[in-house]
């Protein structure tokens, strides 16, 4: 069901003119500090993928994929994508690059099984990115080195938007506090996973909270995640699982957690036999990207995405992702909108 925050005293501090020279400023300068930091090349990115080939992002294995029939392919069918999280494995291996190096690509999806509010829409845009690693950096050292690297670019561009627009005053941590999904529920015991993140971002101004996916003391999950991209059931030294993460920011606007990105460091063939087995998907073991790592063919990476219209929402001080992005919403949410200072696009 559609939700939808109406945080009292609304008023947006960006006209329709001056939002749009917004989001242009931010998505140009994002993306030269995100390719300049990570050292990663533009690629082109495909809007729908063959069906049953094992690419798509399966999310968490329940959304449904939006599909259509390619007549000169004998109605063979095509999804659009969810994300490119296994596409862009496959690219690096195809185009050779070498390690240390990597791309990024302009996602764009159709989630039609979203639950529409403030930040979920039906229309998905994000940077999706993807570095080649080194031999021996697999390792949770690493994957905070890159997140590092990530939170410096998100800074800077604050900086940027405050240099355009004074009224938008700064408010990013300089460092990024690090937890795990089990520390956090060990300092939370009560809360829901949502309440947990809440109490841990509103704390630190920005957090990231490793280990998604994988099943903590509780028996629970702090939250899904595929089994065939990221690395979340690899223990770490320090006795916890996963080598993956998702990144949040303190939202004043809306008084909550905002997830900005999740990345993580990418199953070797060991994790991922071990992830198809815990989640009792071996048959995926027989589809193309699955034989092609398990046969050696793809190089070991890290990779993620970050959210574009979030990104905007977050520095322009918005309080619905629609008044970033043009997408469709129930009647009565748009109206509800409206009457609390929210126009949607």
């Amino acid at each position: 069901m559609s939700y939808l925050i109406k945080p009292p005293g609304y008023n947006a501090l960006l006209n329709l003119s001056q939002t749009e020279l917004g989001i242009k400023k931010i998505k140009d300068f994002f993306q030269q500090n995100l390719s300049s930091e990570l050292r990663l090349r533009r690629v082109t990115a495909p809007l729908f993928v063959l069906k049953g080939m094992g690419i798509n992002d399966d999310l968490n294995g329940v959304e449904r994929a939006v599909t259509f029939p390619i007549k000169d392919l004998n109605d063979s069918k095509a999804e659009i994508v969810h994300s490119l999280a296994k596409w862009k494995r496959l690219t690096l291996a195809d185009y050779g690059i070498e390690k240390g190096y990597g791309i990024y690509t302009d996602m764009n999806a159709i989630r039609s099984d979203e639950e529409l509010g403030n930040l979920h829409s039906l229309y998905v845009d994000q940077w999706d990115w993807e570095r080649t690693m080194e031999d021996g950096e697999r390792n949770i050292d690493f994957l905070k080195e890159i997140v590092h690297r990530i939170y410096a670019a998100m800074v800077r561009t604050e900086y940027m938007v405050y240099e355009m627009f004074p009224t938008i005053k700064p408010v990013l941590p300089q460092h990024l506090f690090f937890i795990h999904a089990e520390d956090l529920l060990q300092k939370y015991p009560t809360f829901t996973p949502k309440e947990r993140e809440d109490a841990i971002t509103k704390e630190h101004g920005a957090v990231f909270i490793i280990g998604i996916g994988c099943k903590l003391s509780n028996g629970e999950r702090h939250d899904g995640r595929a089994p065939d991209y990221d690395d979340w059931s690899t223990s770490t030294p320090d006795g916890n699982m996963g080598l993956n993460g998702d990144l949040l920011v303190w939202d004043n606007v809306l008084n909550r957690s905002l997830e900005l990105s999740s990345m993580g460091i990418r199953v070797d063939k060991e994790a991922l036999l071990r992830q198809l087995a815990i989640s009792n998907t071996e048959d995926k073991k027989e589809l193309f990207f699955h034989k092609r790592l398990l046969n050696g063919e793809l190089p070991q990476s890290i990779g993620g995405g970050i959210g574009q219209s979030r990104l905007c929402m977050f520095y322009l001080r918005k309080a619905h992702i629609g008044e970033i992005q043009a997408s469709i919403w129930p009647e009565d949410m748009r109206k509800e909108a409206m009457a609390a200072g929210m126009y949607l696009i």
